[in-house]
Order: C-alpha cells, then structure tokens, then sequence
C-alpha cells in the first residue's frame, strides 16, 4: 500500500506496537514524488544514477530450534523505484522477524528482499554481514569545516553556491555538518556529506554556507541529497558529479542516499564512526 507523508496510515510519529511475529504488511511505501510536488518541483527534471543503502544494526530472528540469530543487514535500494520505504515502518518490519523461525539465512534473505521489493517497486538487494565484519573506509576527502564563513541562512539557498574563475577540481570534498529534519515529527536527521566532482572548483565557503542552508530544511534523507545534487549541477555545472550523505543511524537503521552523474560509478558502503 503506497502513503503519503500525513497520511493517517504512516506510523512516523504515532505511538507503536512492536510485532513479535514476521508481518510484510508493516512496510509503508512513499511516492518519491510527493515531497518534490509539494514544492513545486519536479524530481523528474533532475538525471542521475544511484541507491539508497540502508545499514540495519539491529536484525535478528529464530532458527528452527528456536535460537536467535544476530546480524548487520545492507540494503540496497534503486534510487529510479518509484517508492521509498518509511524508515519507521522499516524498523517495525525488521523487528517482526525477532520472534520468527527461519529455516536459514537464505530463506530470510528471500523474504525481505521480496517484501521490500513489492514496497519500493524496484529489485532490493540485502546483504548480512557477521559481528566480525569491517566496513571499508571512507574516500580520502578534503574537509570543508573549518572553512570561515558568515552564514545567516538556515533554509535551502542555492543562490549561495559560487565557483572559483580559472580554478579547476577533481576529487572529493566532505563536511559533517549536515543536518536537516524529519518532515513529520519535525526531529532533527544529522549527517556527513561526501561530494566528489570534477570541473570547476567551488567556492569553499559558499558551499559550506549552502550545506548549512539545509538546517531547518524538512525533508527525507533521500530528497535533501537529490536537491544538493540539483543545486550544484545547476548553479555550478561541474563535468561529473556525485552527492553521498551518510545519515546517523536512528532506530537501529542509518539511510545513506547515494546519487551521481556517473552510470558505473558504484556506492561504497563505508561507516563513519559517529554511524
């Protein structure tokens, strides 16, 4: 069943039963559309490749005998589904698989990447990964926070962004500044941003400042990373482009919306220590 963001059905904000037995109908999918709409904007103007990863940290079930099993779980999904999957909904999907048997692994695999497919309307991959398990490193990026810049505007400014005459840049640029909020609850979603590009250089502190402008900005993860990529591709068209944002986790998951300019350009899953 799609939802809109206030619909009456999307369990964001609303006191929640914690189901104890496995239950596909707790996923609420929403248009990637509405919020673009609602703005007065279309997400269809704007041309890229990409994925959400998901990192759950708290996914378990039953074997048969009726022991628990403990993983990390990544999912991956197509940034071109025509749904994203509300991430509260997500946790209570994942915590009805705690008092749920399982004949394997791979039958619990089976079954969220199927159920979560149905959700998003595009092919979800999952992948467990063992308490032993090592994230790969964060690119080696050069990190824009210390850059002094006056800054007044705390809602989207993309008017901000300047680049830098006869100045060129290839490689990739970070700030941990991040910070936007929920568009229900109104909670604050605290982030790292990893911008690659290469073509002319941005102008440090106008970029910064613009990262900031996302303060008190209220929108999905997914989207606040889709208009940062929109802005800097119109305001300062660099050749290739890419805009990764590595969300701190809440509920036992984090959401790292990935999008580029670059068709095989492919996400590294890397975990920040704060995640």
């Amino acid at each position: 069943m799609m939802g809109s963001v206030h619909s009456e059905t999307n369990p964001l904000g609303k006191t929640s039963e914690y189901p104890e037995q496995y239950d596909a109908g707790l996923l609420f999918p929403i248009d990637r559309n509405e919020s673009w709409k609602a703005s007065g904007d279309d997400r269809s103007a704007i041309t890229f490749y990409g994925v959400d990863i998901w990192n759950g940290y708290e996914v378990s079930w039953l074997t048969l005998s009726g022991k628990p099993v403990v993983c990390v779980a990544e999912f991956r999904v197509p940034s071109d589904s025509p749904f994203l999957v509300e991430s509260k909904s997500f946790k209570l999907y994942l915590n009805s698989f705690n008092q749920t048997r399982f004949e394997s692994e791979s039958d619990v695999k089976a079954v969220m990447e199927r159920d979560l497919s149905a959700a998003a309307g595009g092919a979800v991959t999952v992948a467990f990964h063992g308490m032993d398990y090592v994230y790969p490193a964060a690119p080696d990026a050069l990190c824009i926070d210390d850059v002094d810049v006056d800054i007044s505007s705390y809602t989207p400014s993309p008017e901000l962004l300047k680049v830098v005459s006869d100045s060129q840049f290839d490689g990739w640029i970070c700030s941990h500044l991040l910070k936007s909020n929920c568009p229900v609850t109104g909670q604050p979603d605290w982030g790292s941003v990893y911008i690659q590009y290469k073509g002319q250089e941005i102008d440090k502190a106008s970029l910064l400042a613009y990262l900031v402008s996302l303060r008190q900005h209220q929108d999905f993860h997914e989207q606040c990373v889709e208009r940062t990529f929109r802005d800097i591709q119109q305001r300062c068209a660099p050749e290739s482009l890419t805009v990764y944002a590595r969300y701190v986790r809440r509920g036992g998951l984090d959401i790292n919306p990935f999008r580029t300019t670059e068709e095989t350009f492919e996400a590294l899953n890397f975990r920040l220590q704060r995640q």
